[in-house]
């Protein structure tokens, strides 16, 4: 987890959880067009000697290793983001092709995590919406997460108390 953007005041702040990956989609790409072209120059040079079916097994294995990496490279960027602002709470997820975004009321919001296990992520709750994240955090981190979100939580709802409601 990133640490908060904006720590000299309390408003923005920013979370932002990212994936654990090793490569970027730029990397994989390359990786990829550097094994095609090994595997298929050592497979042209057993085709001319007449070993054709070499040169099948080489697209076989060019195709699948291709299939996995664009899997990879489509979730490789995925990543979750909270965003607190002048009283809305942004909370962003990203999941391959999907974009996701819902706004919640700072001043109602309720952060909680029902126990430290592995899978359980914390939840964001305001005027009956909620939200789970925490995805790419491990346990110890959420904890973290949620401590940092109440306490942020705790410094917008006294700066921006909501409509209908003063200082």
């Amino acid at each position: 987890m990133d640490t908060p953007i904006g720590t000299d005041s309390p408003l923005p702040a920013e979370w932002l959880m990212k994936r654990n990956c090793s490569l970027s989609p730029r990397q994989a790409l390359l990786v990829y067009a550097l094994l095609c072209t090994a595997t298929l120059g050592i497979a042209i040079l057993f085709t001319f000697q007449g070993a054709w079916m070499v040169l099948a097994f080489a697209l076989v294995e060019a195709a699948a290793v291709g299939a996995a990496l664009l899997h990879y490279c489509r979730h490789a960027l995925d990543h979750e983001r909270v965003l607190l602002e002048d009283g809305c709470l942004l909370v962003e997820r990203a999941d391959g092709l999907r974009r996701h975004a819902v706004r919640l009321d700072p001043s109602h919001a309720r952060v909680s995590l029902a126990d430290a296990g592995m899978r359980t992520l914390v939840q964001i709750e305001a005027r009956g919406v909620r939200v789970e994240i925490g995805r790419f955090l491990t346990p110890s981190a959420r904890l973290d997460l949620v401590r940092a979100l109440r306490r942020a939580l705790r410094g917008a709802s006294l700066l921006y108390p909501g409509p209908g409601r003063s200082l």
